[in-house]
């Protein structure tokens, strides 16, 4: 399944960075990325683009810190070689995996997604990964299952974040089976042609583009097929800010600020806010999964 879309990879990066995809893309060809094929999905116009030093420094990762620049700062203390991801619930085939073993046989495409922030700020970001339905399939779904919940890998020796009360450690995060099996729902294990960074939730981490993007969960090691709706980080904090289904949304703000418009990273300390697009550009794709939802109240 595929979608029309709009943008290109030279609405991404900066000229003399498209001109050497290829090259870059050819580095990356050791990075355990598998074989990746051309860009399959894009995003809506979006004007402004973002660079791999936007997208790589400026992160919320609170397991690393609060401050914006903080994941990137501390993040390379996190082992990431070897991981593992335990995979349990209502799966035919339960278990431990390792990297090699999530990754073997799936086709890592090259993603161009948006990226929307709860916090009103908004980048494009290449990503490289896989869809999340076709490591599901390979785990075998059970009938019962219902939803699907991650878990975030806490080490307070390597992640000084978790020192904070300011979250529930460690991180969790969860989706209706439906979202989870959709082809847009993708796994990412890097962007622009390289391994993922560190601070960006290497070696795994989860990318729903029509949410906010405190869903899109990083650095998995868990993940369980359920029948009840799971708990969830942000809503465990602030179950009034912090829906389960966390939808983008330009007519429900949060209730300290507005959700009508975003500011794009990479346009400038003063620069314009743009209009935020329902389901952040992607409602051709994912409305339907919502039909006949209040989504004032399922926020």
């Amino acid at each position: 399944m595929r979608f029309k879309t709009k943008l290109t990879w030279a609405d991404v990066t900066p000229e003399a960075a498209y001109l050497n995809r290829r090259q870059i893309m050819t580095g990356a060809a050791g990075l355990a990325l598998g074989s990746i094929a051309g860009p399959a999905f894009a995003a809506p116009e979006l004007g402004e683009p973002n660079s791999f030093e936007d997208i790589t420094s400026y992160n919320n990762y609170y397991e690393f810190g609060t401050g914006k620049e903080d994941p990137a700062r501390y993040a390379g203390k996190l082992t990431t070689d070897p991981w593992a991801v335990q995979i349990d619930g209502l799966v035919e085939r339960p278990g431990n995996y390792d990297l090699a073993d999530v990754l073997k046989g799936m086709d890592i495409e090259e993603r161009i997604y948006r990226l929307r922030c709860v916090e009103a700020w908004s980048m494009v970001i290449p990503w490289n990964g896989f869809e999340l339905r076709a490591l599901l399939e390979k785990v075998g779904v059970q009938p019962s299952a219902k939803y699907v919940a991650f878990e975030t890998v806490a080490r307070r020796e390597e992640m000084p974040g978790l020192y904070s009360p300011v979250l529930d450690w460690p991180y969790v995060e969860g989706l209706r089976l439906d979202e989870a099996m959709h082809p847009l729902t993708l796994i990412a294990t890097g962007l622009y042609g390289r391994e993922l960074p560190n601070q960006n939730g290497a070696p795994l981490r989860l990318v729903v583009p029509w949410k906010y993007g405190f869903k899109s969960i990083k650095s998995i090691v868990r993940i369980t097929l359920t029948d009840k709706e799971p708990p969830t980080s942000w809503n465990k904090a602030n179950a009034r800010e912090y829906g389960f289904y966390s939808n983008v949304n330009p007519e429900v703000d949060h209730p300290r600020w507005s959700q009508a418009t975003e500011r794009v990273i990479g346009g400038g300390l003063f620069s314009a806010k743009q209009p935020t697009e329902m389901f952040n550009g992607y409602g051709d794709e994912v409305a339907a999964l919502y039909a006949g939802m209040d989504l004032k109240k399922n926020y």
